[in-house]
């Protein structure tokens, strides 16, 4: 799984890796935290490193300072003069939507340039958590109940009663284009469903109503392309009700357990069903496919595909590969190198935007 950021080039010069980070989300910050680290990590022999930060107006600016400070008075630049130039590997680590949806791996796709990650299609289905359901249901893949809702201002409580007679209770209730549990509510019951439909619905016109599981939260990272490989599994234990936004993102709380104490053919199963899950959304480079076990029940049900996990010193994505062998600079250095073969592979086709 190794390969220097130069392979299969014939100059030997040096990658001109390009960070870009923050965005116009609720999940700024997060983008933010996430960059920080990659910058921390990324080897600086190897690559020209570049950080671009996206402020919360839109505004695209050379950052000059810790990407946790971002100026929105720094220099403007242009997104495509930014991106543009020979040995340039954009590396984007925008959450949520306006650049973890296909929006930005758009412009790329405009621009002729490498990217890590998932392609315009596959961003924009994981995004879609109802969607990303959608297209799981039909490739087999076992998944908890759930109902995709879009924002009526005529709600009489039919909804209500649709949960409760499809799902039961409790349930999730979370915006559809959303991460790192922003907008997320647990209801127990239909007086308490109100509030958290107008708090999800107050960050996407379409949300999704989740079946609660009793079960263990498990993760896996995925790596690849063609071939893609998986990493052990990970377990979450959450310190509140369910793994919030404070769990994911102060580093305290949560316990996080690298790997996670399943029995062998459970793990393995778990692998193949992320492999599975990474393969049906059409995704490349990196995701992060989160699962419930179900020890007495179902067994494996995956939850959700994250095109653009967090690379923060509290992320799973990163510290799965590492316990599997693949340490966090070599890992970046595994996604520079799969984003060129990538471009090398697509270059001269039509339609590139589609993988």
């Amino acid at each position: 799984m190794s390969g220097p950021a130069t392979e299969g080039r014939p100059d030997a010069g040096p990658t001109r890796l390009v960070v870009l980070f923050g965005g116009r989300s609720a999940e700024h910050d997060v983008s933010c935290v996430t960059a920080a680290s990659v910058l921390g990590a990324v080897d600086r022999d190897r690559y020209e490193v570049v950080a671009v930060g996206i402020d919360r107006d839109g505004r695209w600016v050379r950052a000059t300072e810790s990407p946790d400070r971002l100026d929105p008075a720094g220099p403007e630049v242009d997104p495509f003069d930014v991106v543009r130039g020979p040995r340039t590997v954009v590396f984007p680590l925008l959450h949520g939507p306006l650049g973890e949806d296909g929006t930005v791996q758009g412009l790329l796709e405009l621009a002729g340039v490498p990217y890590v990650g998932c392609g315009v299609l596959s961003s924009a289905l994981a995004m879609d958590k109802a969607m990303a359901k959608e297209v799981l249901a039909r490739a087999g893949v076992p998944q908890a109940g759930w109902l995709a809702l879009r924002d009526d201002p005529h709600e009489d409580g039919a909804t209500a009663d649709r949960i409760e007679r499809e799902l039961g209770w409790p349930v999730f209730v979370k915006p559809a284009n959303m991460g790192s549990s922003v907008g997320v509510s647990k209801v127990d019951d239909r007086l308490a469903l109100g509030d958290a439909l107008r708090l999800a619905f107050g960050f996407d016109e379409w949300i999704v109503v989740e079946e609660a599981i009793v079960g263990r939260e498990v993760e896996c990272a995925v790596l690849g392309d063609l071939d893609p490989d998986t990493s052990v599994m990970g377990e979450i234990v959450p310190s509140h009700e369910f793994y919030d936004y404070d769990d994911k993102y102060s580093g305290e709380g949560a316990e996080l357990h690298v790997p996670a104490d399943l029995p062998a053919d459970v793990a393995l199963a778990a692998r193949d069903l992320a492999r599975q899950a990474f393969v049906a959304l059409r995704c490349a480079g990196l995701a992060r496919v989160d699962l419930f076990y179900e020890e007495a029940g179902r067994g494996l049900l995956v939850n959700e595909v994250n095109t653009i996990p967090g690379f923060t010193p509290y992320s799973m994505y990163p510290r799965l590969w590492g316990a599997t062998g693949l340490p966090y600079a070599a890992l970046i250095d595994r996604l520079v190198d799969l984003a060129l073969s990538r471009h090398r592979r697509n270059e001269g086709r039509t339609g590139r935007a589609r993988a």
